[in-house]
């Protein structure tokens, strides 16, 4: 494990109880400009995490859900304090604080923890992912039939024109399910569901997972099978990650096919 893998879990580990100690507790619940709730619990963990960088690795740039920063400078810090705000606000533990660090727009490290479930699956370039410290895989199926595929609401997915192509693979899955924001694609990381579709989610939402999601033998990309993380003028990514043998189906259905 490398000094910055360890550092990353620590602040990780200490944002994430900071949101903990606020959960279920009624905490209050404000609006962003663009209508999403925050509360004090996410603008909190992320101060904290910034500053534990700032401390250890001043020279490092930030980028962060809660406080901004410029998306052009391709090393930086990437912080999440609440994946998941609005199941943090409805008392729902499947909320995550989110972490990595990237080297020319990519994540070499990542963090997803869970601290109401008292999880972590994380990251490091070339060295595999892993769940609470053990090393861990994304299934070996090779199509969905029998597999378990996850996504996000349906307004979000019929918006965006790929409800029809969710409904085609529960049909063939084992089963469906909503769960949603980083749950989802941790579960396609440690080998419990086949695929997770997101569609519409920031960079934040993003960066550690696909690391995570790939170093676990898995695949993550946009709806054409490129990057998501690749940069683009609305700012909103459609991410969709499975264990690599059912990607291909899985965007043929999203594309009608």
């Amino acid at each position: 494990m490398s000094p910055r893998l360890a550092f990353a879990l620590d602040a990780a580990d200490r944002g994430g109880k900071f949101t903990l100690s606020m959960f279920q507790t009624g905490t209050a619940v404000d609006l962003k400009s663009d209508e999403t709730p925050v509360t004090a619990a996410d603008r909190g963990a992320e101060r904290l995490i910034r500053e534990m960088i700032a401390r250890y690795y001043p020279d490092d740039y930030i980028l962060g859900e809660e406080e901004g920063g410029d998306n052009t400078i391709p090393d930086r810090w990437i912080i999440d304090p609440i994946d998941g705000t609005k199941a943090f606000i409805s008392g729902v533990p499947l909320y995550s604080t989110l972490l990595s660090y990237e080297v020319n727009f990519q994540p070499i490290v990542g963090i997803c923890l869970f601290p109401a479930l008292d999880e972590v699956v994380y990251a490091e370039t070339g060295s595999g992912a892993f769940f609470n410290g053990r090393p861990c895989r994304v299934s070996s199926k090779s199509a969905m039939t029998g597999g378990v595929v996850s996504f996000s609401g349906p307004k979000r997915l019929r918006d965006k024109g790929l409800l029809d192509g969710v409904i085609k693979l529960a049909e063939r899955a084992m089963d469906e399910r909503t769960w949603n924001d980083a749950y989802g694609h941790a579960l396609v990381a440690t080998g419990r569901i086949e695929a997770m579709i997101d569609p519409g989610v920031s960079l934040w939402d993003m960066s550690a997972l696909d690391l995570i999601v790939r170093e676990a033998g898995g695949r993550a990309s946009g709806l054409g099978g490129q990057s998501a993380l690749i940069p683009n003028a609305v700012g909103r990514h459609d991410f969709i990650t499975t264990n690599g043998l059912v990607h291909e189906e899985v965007l043929a259905a999203l594309r009608g096919e």
